[in-house]
């Protein structure tokens, strides 16, 4: 267990669990929360091939720790969403598959987190709000892209202006997750996944987790292109030419 303040991380059999240990403040993401988990990601083990994030307590993430703001200046301002963007670009771009664990609260920069997520599992009591428009203030954590991704710009807008709550159901129906469980039942889910995912050839999940978010946002040509670069870096590494000579060879065997 990594010694931080406000997460707890462990790794277990080559699955890494980043936890978040605020349960006083439901989760909220303050300055130091957001570049522990930073840290959790620069620094991880090279035995990680998946990682699960859960929060502690009965809320996933409440969002930014309001608590804690502090009036800046315009500069100001966009340098702490920088912060937040390039810590949740260490998540995206770390080529580890990532498995969310959510139950009730998973707000604002909650979702901004949650969304970094490439498989994500809700309980049933899990609620999702974009509370920005009741607050004065617009997404700085990279929701715009990630969360509009996930279920247009106009819900988006929308959940921003109401600043309503989104159920699990409606959330699974949008995206937001992808799997919807009993509550108390998220972590052990994401656990099951997790192990299911840590199986795959790395270099797939690699492709698979940052691939296909950069062709998402290239021109066709580009997507097609870039495709048949990645098919052909992972199709010819020796893990995954074994992998399929294994499968191969099985088919081949004959039935008793």
């Amino acid at each position: 267990m990594s010694d931080y303040t406000y997460i707890q991380f462990s790794v277990n059999e080559g699955i890494g669990h980043l936890h978040l240990n605020r349960p006083e403040k439901k989760n909220a993401i303050n300055d130091q929360l957001c570049l522990e988990i930073e840290q959790v990601f620069i620094n991880m083990p090279d035995e990680v091939r998946v990682v699960i994030f859960s929060g502690a307590g009965p809320e996933f993430c409440s969002g930014l720790d309001l608590a804690e703001h502090k009036a800046r200046e315009g500069l100001e301002v966009v340098k702490h969403s920088n912060m937040w963007h390039r810590t949740f670009g260490h998540i995206q771009n770390s080529g580890l598959p990532v498995v969310a664990a959510m139950q009730g609260a998973v707000i604002g920069g909650g979702l901004e987190l949650a969304t970094c997520a490439h498989v994500r599992v809700a309980e049933k009591g899990t609620y999702y709000r974009l509370p920005e428009g009741r607050h004065g203030i617009f997404v700085g954590g990279g929701a715009s892209r990630n969360v509009a991704r996930v279920i247009g710009a106009g819900r988006m807008t929308e959940m921003m202006l109401t600043g309503r709550d989104v159920d699990s159901d409606e959330g699974y129906r949008l995206g937001l997750s992808h799997y919807v469980v009993e509550n108390g039942k998220a972590l052990g889910k994401a656990q099951e996944l997790a192990a299911l995912i840590a199986t795959n050839s790395p270099y797939s999940n690699w492709a698979m987790t940052t691939g296909l978010r950069h062709i998402d946002s290239m021109s066709h040509d580009d997507g097609m292109y870039t495709e048949s670069l990645l098919c052909g870096i992972t199709q010819t590494h020796p893990d995954v030419v074994a992998r399929l000579e294994k499968f191969l060879n099985r088919k081949k065997q004959p039935q008793q």
